[in-house]
Parts: C-alpha cells; structure tokens; sequence
C-alpha cells in the first residue's frame, strides 16, 4: 500500500520532461497529472494575463509511493530539475486501493 503522495508543482515547459522522469521511475508506480493555477508563487516572469489575474499556469502532478522509495525518487527529481524552481510536497496516505 502507498504511504506517502507526492505532489510536485512546476511550468508547463517541464511537465513532460517531469513525466518522461516518473514513467521510467519504478517508485513511481500509479501518478496523475493535471493542469492547475498556482497561486502564490511563479515560475519565472508571469505573463501579463497571468499578473492580472494573480496566477501562474502550472501542472500538478501527484504520484503515490512508499516511505522506503521517497528518498530515491526525491533525489532523482532533485538531480534533474535542479534551479527550476519545481516546488513538492508530501503528505500522508491514509488508505488507497482499487475497487474492482
């Protein structure tokens, strides 16, 4: 059972260079990801529409993992995506499963 969800937050220049990472990730066994406004926080220089509206157009993406694969797959993201500004987090999974 996954422990831990990861949520990573970055530009949409990135999302598919973050999700060729994930897909050749073991630890990254079941993800999402979607687009998002990030608030808060930018990723560079905002365009004008993005600093009139006070958002930055970002891509979410969320990976379920265990505890004893968080530190591989945080080093890879962290290897890769050095000075780009990709912000994460992680929280606790209560429960996850399928319902078949």
């Amino acid at each position: 059972m996954a422990e831990l969800c990861l949520t990573l937050l970055c530009p949409p220049a990135l999302e598919e260079k973050l999700l060729d990472l994930l897909l050749m990730s073991p630890e990254a066994a079941v993800f999402t990801s979607a687009p998002v406004a990030a608030h808060g926080l930018a990723f560079g220089r905002l365009s004008a529409g993005e600093q009139v509206l006070g958002r930055a157009v970002a891509t979410q993406v969320q990976v379920l993992l265990d505890l004893a694969h968080k530190d591989a797959l945080l080093a890879a993201v962290r290897t890769q995506f050095s000075g780009t500004g990709l912000r994460y987090w992680l929280t606790p999974v209560s429960e996850a499963g399928a319902i078949t």
